[in-house]
């Protein structure tokens, strides 16, 4: 009997063994291998559709609501300098995407310095910036004729604090659009 009970268990063993589905092993071919039909042809790769990022229209905008929506971002320059940094030229390649992408609109760019120094020597400071960005919009492929520049010096601070952060923060061009 004991004969029949493991013979009749090894049995049973062997049938669930058996039972199992084996893996199937898939080949991964990388997207840079050419993949070829059954038929010998080469199958082509179909181009990844990028993302459509509908941008809003701004003609049925007022320029005060263009220049909300901060479509031009300002830039920042270094204490009594007005040469345009490394870091704030992507920036300014961004801006001139977006103008040549609107080349209707006009714009003014506003040179604008910190307190430190005097009001004349400011104003010259902030015109010297101004021009610097209209110079590199217009390297750029911006028509000069779209471009007014304005001094505001340290009349205008963005940070009206005392202290390092302020001054750097003022330290800047802005962007006004005023005409589309």
């Amino acid at each position: 009997m004991k004969k029949i009970t493991v013979g009749f268990l090894a049995l049973l063993f062997l049938m669930t063994l058996g039972g199992c589905k084996k893996k199937e092993k898939v080949k991964v071919i990388p997207p840079a291998e050419k993949q070829v039909a059954k038929t010998g042809e080469e199958v082509k790769e179909k181009p990844i559709p990028k993302p459509v990022v509908q941008e809003e229209s701004i003609e049925d905008m007022s320029l005060e609501e263009i220049n909300k929506k901060g479509y031009l971002q300002r830039i920042h320059f270094d204490f009594d300098k007005y040469n345009i940094r490394e870091d704030q030229k992507p920036i300014l390649i961004k801006n001139a995407e977006w103008l040549k992408a609107h080349p209707t609109v006009k714009i003014l760019i506003e040179g604008h310095c910190d307190e430190r120094g005097t009001e004349e020597y400011n104003l010259a400071l902030g015109e010297k910036r101004a021009k610097a960005v209209r110079d590199f919009l217009i390297s750029l492929g911006i028509s000069p004729d779209r471009i007014k520049i304005v001094s505001y010096g340290k009349s205008r601070p963005l940070d009206p604090r005392h202290n390092e952060e302020a001054w750097a923060k003022n330290r800047r061009a802005e962007f006004v659009i005023i005409a589309k």
